[in-house]
């Protein structure tokens, strides 16, 4: 499953699938340079229990990791994540 990410100003997402056809998505905003506040998770029928979800979190983490940047899991399935994968919480802010 390949997960793309497109940036754009102080907002992006990561998302499954091609433009005429996102099979899940998950929104950020960026507050500052150094916090990326994970506003949402969608993902379609058609990948419910495949991971996507997961897999979108984890490739935030992995931009995050890459670019010295903070996350801030606002949306409940990504807070969700990072409360059962402690390997993830090196990019959890914290005041």
């Amino acid at each position: 499953m390949q997960i793309l990410h497109k940036k754009d100003g102080n907002k992006g997402f990561f998302h499954i699938g091609d433009e005429n056809n996102t099979l899940a998505k998950m929104t950020y905003s960026m507050a500052g340079a150094e916090k990326m506040i994970i506003d949402h998770t969608e993902v379609s029928e058609e990948l419910r229990g495949k991971n996507a979800g997961y897999q979108m979190v984890s490739a935030a983490v992995e931009y995050a990791r890459e670019n010295a940047i903070r996350i801030i899991p606002l949306c409940p399935f990504a807070n969700s994540v990072f409360k059962k994968k402690s390997e993830l919480g090196d990019v959890l802010f914290t005041h």
